[in-house]
């Protein structure tokens, strides 16, 4: 019915190997948030920082709040001035435009 001392002191002691233990499923749960939530959305961002850095005149986007314009003007690094109808331009903060629908072609140099 008791446990022995022996049997006692045998049971304990688990040394390095055990901390390493209790802290693996710690690792394995920040791996798999790393790839599950952390690195797509890093990609995300990315790939909007490069599509906003892109924008030039004569692009057709959309912004965060559903307006569909042309880009008529690039004003600076934080604004651009967006035409939703005809004579109406709104101005916009880059970081705001969500999609570029319809890309301008470069103008060729001649």
């Amino acid at each position: 019915m008791f446990v022995t001392p022996a049997f006692a002191q045998a049971a304990g002691g688990g040394g390095a190997g055990g901390a390493f233990a209790t802290f693996l499923p710690l690792i394995l749960i920040f791996l798999i948030m790393y790839f599950l939530l952390i690195r797509p959305q890093q990609k995300k961002m990315k790939q909007h920082k490069q599509m906003v850095e892109a924008l030039r005149r004569g692009d057709q986007v959309v912004t965060q709040g559903g307006l569909i314009g042309k880009v008529s003007k690039v004003k600076d690094d934080e604004e651009l001035e967006v035409e939703i109808a005809e004579n109406v331009r709104v101005r916009v903060v880059r970081h705001t435009i969500v999609q570029v629908l319809n890309k301008t072609e470069p103008a060729e140099k001649a």
